[in-house]
């Protein structure tokens, strides 16, 4: 079956195949005095990159500068980055970004000039996808982390379990028998996603090599019933972790070993992190150079990549990361357990990656709940209404089948709500109706931000169906009618428990108050996002993309 997934769009997903053709090692010190030789000046990028310079990083190649295209798990790295620096003379410019959109970009051949190097947590999906693979040339390892399942020790107790010889069998039947819930990301933006649903359909499966369509067909039945147990889904690690703390009803969290670590060292959450003993897919985090670049830049490359396989930088590595060390000399850090782990085996082909996601999205896991509320008042007359139908005729192609989709337009107060839901049976029907309410949308009025909130809510049930539920707002200025702030966390907090799990994800767009806007996302639980940091008519869509992986 097909639909309109945004996985269609994406680039494949690959297993790594061993490393052939990767050049002989040279000598620490070679390499750094071939860095030394080009015109090393370290600089810094304005995103707190490592060396926290302030001035506005214009994304231009600078001497002694690799601009990388990093998975936004790695900003844990920041302080190493920086020690980097100062041993080698070499800065890394970071831009963070999920792992999938790296490929996407690599595939499409826009990192090409943009970027000189790129550092993911896994270069599979490069693999099944032969515009992105061609684009880099090298691939080493830094660090591993394995899919790890994080759970209350409370729950372990319940069920009864010893950590080191839980089973994803194990795991699927206390979710199946509704003894266990959890968090995941999700696949189609993140990597720890992507590698916990390839665990589990291997797993359950029984998949002895790499998946096929025939072994995800197999093991259908059992990870429907797996992941109806998801109860939390997000975008990133960092915001699936709050959301955790912050619901305390949720049993457990898929994500990578080292994640669920630094989540009991920061927050102090005491998970048992359990390495399902039947097989995970682990991370390697290979640095590599764009086959674009400069002969110097990849010396660079190297270098960098030959200083974070000595043996003191691996033990500060683990030590401060959790990652496992790559060189063997160097023993893992105390938490990280020592015993091995089968690596379960990664899809063979671009079409098992992309239809196991397109299962995900579209059959397996909950179906998405989201209300738009969309300001639509004078101010929003001219360009920002056009860019705002834009950005949403564009996001109709996103939507999953099952999807339902509120239309939640507002001035001086709701003008009027269109519910619409994406049937697998026909979702052109759907997808069109909110084209064509999109299409009528008017500007005029003032601007009731909290009354329409406090309308969104009361239309989003008593929290007991079966989907993600959210609640976007998008607005371009600040409220001047209806309910006031206080007004609205009074109503909020005196809504029953099912309804404050639904977060607000505020857009800040136009002259809209960002602290204003803060205070909604904090108060219910959500994450605001910036639709300002790209100037024109596109402006939202980057903002309505990103949310996506939230819902």
């Amino acid at each position: 079956m097909t639909g309109p997934t945004r996985w269609q769009g994406r680039p494949g997903r690959l297993r790594r195949q061993g490393w052939p053709g990767r050049r002989a090692a040279r000598s620490f010190a070679a390499l750094l005095a071939l860095a030394v030789l080009a015109p090393l000046a370290a600089c810094s990028g304005s995103d707190g990159g490592p060396s926290g310079g302030p001035g506005k990083d214009d994304g231009k190649p600078r001497p002694g500068t690799l601009r990388v295209l990093a998975s936004s798990e790695l900003a844990d790295m920041k302080p190493l980055l920086e020690e980097a620096r100062k041993a080698t003379g070499i800065t890394v410019r970071p831009t963070w970004t999920g792992t999938l959109d790296a490929v996407e970009l690599l595939g499409s051949g826009k990192a090409d000039g943009a970027y000189d190097a790129v550092w993911l947590s896994s270069d599979d999906y490069l693999r099944l996808h032969p515009d992105a693979a061609r684009r880099i040339t090298s691939e080493t390892p830094l660090m591993t982390s394995p899919v790890a399942l994080g759970v209350r020790p409370a729950t372990v107790r319940r069920l009864g379990w010893k950590p080191g010889d839980v089973t994803w069998s194990q795991v699927h039947r206390a979710v199946a028998e509704g003894r266990l819930t959890y968090g995941m990301t999700d696949p189609d933006r993140s990597n720890s996603g992507f590698s916990a649903l390839v665990s589990v359909a291997s797993a359950l499966s029984g998949a002895q090599s790499a998946l096929t369509d025939a072994d995800v067909r197999a093991a259908s039945g059992k990870l429907k019933e797996f992941f109806a147990g998801q109860r939390l889904t997000s975008g990133s690690s960092g915001w699936l972790a709050t959301a955790y703390a912050r619901r305390g009803t949720v049993d457990a969290l898929i994500n990578y070993e080292s994640v669920l670590l630094s989540l009991n060292r920061d927050s102090h959450t005491g998970l048992t992190v359990i390495r399902p003993r039947d097989g995970v897919v682990t991370a390697d985090y290979p640095l590599s150079a764009l086959a674009a670049a400069a002969p110097d830049v990849k010396d660079a490359v190297r270098a960098l990549t030959a200083y974070f396989r000595t043996p003191d930088v691996q033990r500060r590595l683990t030590r401060d990361t959790f990652r496992r060390p790559v060189v063997p000399s160097v023993r893992p850090a105390a938490p990280l357990a020592a015993d091995a782990r089968r690596e379960l085996p990664f899809p063979g082909t671009r079409s098992v990656a992309d239809g196991l996601l397109h299962s995900y999205e579209n059959k397996l896991r909950r179906p998405s709940r989201t209300v738009y509320v969309l300001d639509t008042s004078g101010s929003m007359a001219g360009s920002r209404l056009s860019a705002l139908k834009a950005a949403l005729t564009g996001l109709t192609g996103d939507f999953r089948e099952r999807e339902e989709v509120t239309l939640l337009p507002f001035g001086s107060s709701v003008k009027q709500v269109r519910t619409h839901t994406v049937d697998p049976a026909d979702p052109g029907r759907g997808l069109a109706a909110i084209r064509a309410d999109t299409a009528a949308l008017t500007a005029g009025g003032e601007t009731a931000i909290y009354s329409s909130l406090e309308s969104a809510y009361e239309r989003i049930g008593d929290g007991t169906e079966s989907t993600f539920t959210s609640i976007v707002l998008m607005t371009d200025g600040e409220n001047t009618s209806g309910d006031t702030a206080d007004g609205f966390a009074s109503y909020y907090r005196a809504l029953p428990a099912a309804r404050r799990v639904t977060p607000v994800f505020p857009v800040v767009f136009g002259d809209s108050d960002r602290a204003e806007l803060d205070r909604i996302a904090a108060l219910t639980g959500g994450r605001l996002f910036d639709a300002t940091k790209e100037q024109g008519p596109g402006s939202l869509d980057g903002a309505f993309e990103e949310i996506r992986g939230y819902q």
